[in-house]
């Protein structure tokens, strides 16, 4: 047994006791998955990346396209795109988590500690993501238990299919074993492009996507791992705190890098331009309305998962007047496309996880804007000013109170049906088992 394999068996001993979670998991002392080695061809993709299973990650998550990314820490101090996974089920709507029961996905910026990762999942595998954050208290948000796990079921968390959570699992375990303390978890409703933040400028949550788009931008610009404070019930991203502070009161004197902020600024201004430019064309403003949360397009009406009649439609893309309001007969069945009917061509699935080899395309993005230019101006503002008031998206439906939990899986029960899956399909999902 190498040092790394009796870390790893050591971290899961150690953290045996420590697991008997509630919400979107629960305890499993009958598996020894934890120790799965991380496969020899995402090894090799590794080296391709000028990065070692030792080196320190990031991991993001994108809700409306359902994909989970694992960014490697390269040899000269840089993060780079590893490897991107088609998510198998998130719930919920789009905009952050506010209270138990909710079926929200949370959307922040978290940290994830060697004692959050749960190797006796009764989801195959599974970590706390670590909601409620600072943030999430500021504004009085409860709940918790919130994961990413197997086993393509949700009720708030991010699920995976299980090779795909047993390689995740694996190369966290890894770093963590190497010395990383904390892994930073960027969760975003969508990419931040131009385009997304156009379509959703009058959403009532584009206040604080707004700030998450900040954060975001930090990372794009400096492919590092992104300084996160919580101060004035609000996230500054990129600075250190001269002084005590605490999410709730004012901020303090922040300690700024001059070339850094200076280079998000820049790609804010070029950002709110092609925001502007997009809107100047036509591009109508919309909110998605999902029935229960989504999944990559590359698993529609092939994976066995939770609620599927949830996804049985997909999103109603309701096109919004200049006051936010609902336009009469606007409501359009966006993932009608993705459901062909009989006899009918399957739509193209989404690159396997593997294609990442490589750094993520820069992600341009927007803000909160309309034909008034000095509205434009006043996006992303530092973290010196007040940010306007966050609000939430509601679901326009009430979740029922005798909602089914999602459901659970016995050691016996037999394997997802992966036979299931087309060929693309299935090589997207089994890439984390390959060798």
């Amino acid at each position: 047994m190498n040092l790394s394999t009796l870390r790893g068996a050591l971290l899961a001993m150690g953290l045996t006791a420590a697991f008997a979670l509630a919400g979107c998991d629960d305890y499993d002392a009958s598996n020894g998955r934890s120790l799965t080695p991380i496969p020899q061809k995402t090894l090799a993709m590794m080296d391709a990346l000028g990065t070692t299973a030792q080196s320190p990650i990031v991991f993001r998550a994108y809700k409306k396209e359902a994909e989970f990314e694992i960014w490697k820490q390269k040899s000269d101090g840089q993060y780079a795109l590893l490897k991107s996974y088609p998510m198998c089920r998130w719930s919920g709507q789009l905009g952050p988590k506010k209270r138990e029961g909710d079926r929200q996905v949370p959307e922040g910026f978290y940290t994830i500690a060697p004692g959050q990762m749960n190797p006796n999942s009764s989801y195959y595998l599974s970590f706390n993501v670590g909601y409620p954050n600072a943030y999430d208290r500021a504004w009085d948000r409860d709940g918790g238990s919130i994961m990413v796990h197997g086993i393509c079921s949700s009720a708030g968390c991010f699920s995976m299919t299980d090779p795909q959570i047993a390689e995740i699992y694996a190369i966290a375990r890894e770093a963590f074993n190497a010395g990383q303390r904390e892994i930073q978890f960027q969760s975003y409703p969508f990419r931040m492009t131009s385009e997304n933040l156009a379509k959703h400028r009058l959403d009532p949550n584009i206040a604080f996507w707004k700030e998450l788009k900040n954060g975001a931008d930090h990372f794009e610009v400096t492919k590092a791992e992104v300084p996160v404070l919580v101060c004035n019930k609000h996230y500054v991203f990129g600075a250190k705190a001269d002084g005590d502070y605490s999410a709730r009161g004012a901020c303090p004197r922040l300690i700024r890098d001059p070339d850094s902020e200076s280079a998000v600024a820049a790609r804010a201004s070029k950002d709110e331009a092609e925001v502007a430019a997009l809107i100047a064309k036509g591009e109508k403003a919309i909110r998605l309305v999902y029935d229960d949360g989504g999944q990559n397009p590359v698993f529609a009406g092939q994976y066995e998962t939770s609620r599927p009649d949830g996804l049985a439609q997909g999103p109603r893309e309701i096109v919004l007047d200049n006051s936010g309001k609902a336009l009469p007969a606007a409501v359009e069945v966006a993932a009608a496309a993705a459901k062909p009917k009989k006899g009918a061509h399957a739509p193209t699935p989404a690159p396997a996880p593997e294609t990442a080899v490589a750094q993520a395309p820069a992600a341009a993005g927007g803000g909160l804007l309309d034909s008034s230019k000095s509205l434009m101006n006043n996006l992303f503002k530092t973290a010196e000013a007040t940010p306007p008031a966050v609000q939430v998206f509601e679901p326009e439906q009430p979740i029922p109170e005798d909602a089914p939990l999602p459901p659970r899986r016995s050691a016996a029960k037999a394997p997802l049906r992966m036979a299931a899956l087309p060929d693309d399909a299935r090589k997207a999902s089994a890439d984390a088992t390959a060798q």
